[in-house]
């Protein structure tokens, strides 16, 4: 598995490729992900699990390093993140398995870089 750092290094350069070739739609989806991440009803931090829950289901390792230190960023436990991750494995099954402690790792390796 890559460490949160390779995964993001690894998607840095043809993200900024691709943002240069397509600039509105970068920067509206920039907008759509702020507005869906503010604070409401819901606290960002329940927020950045549910997108960490969704990244899991959709086996993308960029998203779940996003996700995971957004949810370090807002004050998720290690606990939390496990019980969401008991989520997206009851709801994924095997798949669950896989990709969740894929999203673990990057939370522990986010607390252990002091990266939050």
């Amino acid at each position: 598995m890559n460490s949160m750092d390779e995964i993001r290094e690894e998607l840095r350069q043809p993200a900024l490729d691709l943002r240069a070739l397509i600039p509105d739609v970068w920067k509206n989806f920039g907008a759509l992900s702020q507005a869906a991440m503010t604070e409401g009803e819901l606290p960002r931090v329940t927020k950045e699990l549910l997108a960490m829950v969704i990244s899991i289901t959709r086996e993308c390792d960029g998203c779940i390093v996003a996700h995971t230190r957004g949810a370090l960023r807002e004050g998720a436990s290690r606990q939390q993140v496990a019980e969401a991750i008991g989520v997206a494995i009851a709801m994924n099954g095997g798949p669950g398995t896989v990709w969740g402690p894929r999203a673990l790792h990057a939370y522990d390796e986010a607390v252990a870089a002091g990266k939050a």
